[in-house]
């Protein structure tokens, strides 16, 4: 069933609440990276366009539940949210009983932290009432916490007079899906990361789908220790090294014939280029080497579809990002169509300055990976159930 979309309903007049993702990345109080922010505007400016009262809603971190904790105030985001737009931004902490005559007399109204209040994980139906009632639309435009089924994402929908999607969910769901259901092949997917065991159920769903699966990381150690290879003090999962072995026998898995390594995992460390079949048992691989950078160019340009969720090394430190800027750069040079999505890659995306290059940027991290599964997403279920009601 098609979901209902913001742009089928009648804003006018309306007090419109939008769950929106503004969970940034902050250093020192200030926004470090508003990808987010930017994504979730064109929703914003649409809706006072139309002459909505807009009230927005978001979480930001991971403060103790029901506990104001200033660090992770979205002050920030009001801040930046002011200037994007050139109008007052109303920030409040008091509205579960109505909001007061001076906040009600905004048009752009900004939620403190969702998470500041008690029951909103546990999908506390009075939060989910409460938040309701402020509103005569909700408009779930968050794909990166469609994944959680919390008041503000999930409960709140049950709730609410009409509830529909926003621009950037629907879009979000429909890059998503057409990339899953009809990619224009060879589909090459790059997944990255620390550990196997946090991507494990998405790699065994693609490994059924994809034409080549580029692997990087402490994800990438794993698999090459499944491969026979010395992996020397490498960040590895040795008890998923079966699982690493099922994949590859499934589908073409790219692994690097050479690799840069270090002794140590700091900003100072000396990086050595080895080839795969002479890493020692104290080098830690932390890169992928200059041959393999060049096969996975190659292999990129190649590719009809890519899908990218995490880097290939510790593209934080110079001397080990050569292999996340070389694939970021083949991504953006690509004919074929391109999607990217999780924190890592869209920070290796400002990094390397190529997001006007990429298809698509999802803002999701975790709803990425499971809409990748196959997995239902709990927002997007209650917005289907709301609009067969």
């Amino acid at each position: 069933m098609k979901l209902l979309s913001m742009a089928d309903v009648d804003l006018a007049g309306r007090r419109v609440l939008i769950r929106e993702d503004f969970n940034v990345p902050l250093q020192d109080g200030k926004i470090a990276n508003d990808a987010r922010l930017r994504a979730a505007l064109p929703t914003v400016k649409t809706a006072l366009d139309a002459g909505a009262q807009v009230i927005l809603v978001s979480h930001l971190g991971r403060p103790i539940e029901g506990v104001f904790d200033q660090a992770l105030s979205l002050a920030p985001v009001a801040e930046y949210l002011q200037k994007a737009l050139g109008r007052k931004v109303a920030l409040t902490a008091q509205w579960q009983n109505g909001f007061s005559p001076e906040v009600a007399e905004h048009d752009l109204i900004l939620l403190e932290n969702i998470r500041f209040s008690a029951g909103e994980k546990a999908n506390d139906p009075t939060l989910s009432k409460q938040l309701a009632q402020l509103c005569d639309v909700f408009v779930m435009d968050a794909f990166g916490t469609a994944h959680r089924a919390h008041s503000s994402t999930e409960g709140v929908i049950q709730h609410a007079p009409i509830a529909c999607m926003g621009p950037l969910l629907e879009a979000e769901l429909s890059a998503l899906g057409a990339v899953m259901q009809q990619p224009a092949t060879p589909l090459v997917a790059v997944v990255g990361g620390s550990k196997v065991s946090t991507k494990l159920n998405v790699l065994e769903k693609l490994a059924d789908k994809v034409d080549v699966l580029v692997v990087g990381g402490g994800i990438a150690n794993t698999f090459l220790a499944a491969d026979g290879h010395n992996i020397g003090k490498s960040l590895c999962e040795m008890d998923l090294i079966p699982a690493a072995q099922r994949i590859m026998a499934k589908t073409t898995v790219f692994l690097p014939g050479d690799v840069v390594v270090a002794n140590e995992f700091s900003a100072t460390a000396t990086a050595t280029v080895k080839s795969i079949k002479d890493i020692a048992d104290d080098d830690m691989i932390l890169d992928i080497g200059p041959d393999a950078c060049h096969r996975l160019h190659e292999q990129i340009l190649k590719a009809g579809t890519i899908l990218w969720n995490g880097p290939l090394g510790v593209f934080e430190f110079e001397q080990f990002s050569a292999g996340t800027r070389i694939l970021a750069e083949a991504i953006a040079k690509s004919k074929g169509f391109s999607l990217a999505g999780g924190g890592d890659t869209l920070a290796a995306i400002d990094q390397f300055h190529v997001a006007q290059d990429i298809s698509y940027i999802s803002t999701g991290g975790g709803a990425f990976l499971e809409f990748l599964e196959g997995r239902l997403l709990p927002a997007v279920e209650a917005l289907r159930v709301k609009s067969s009601q």
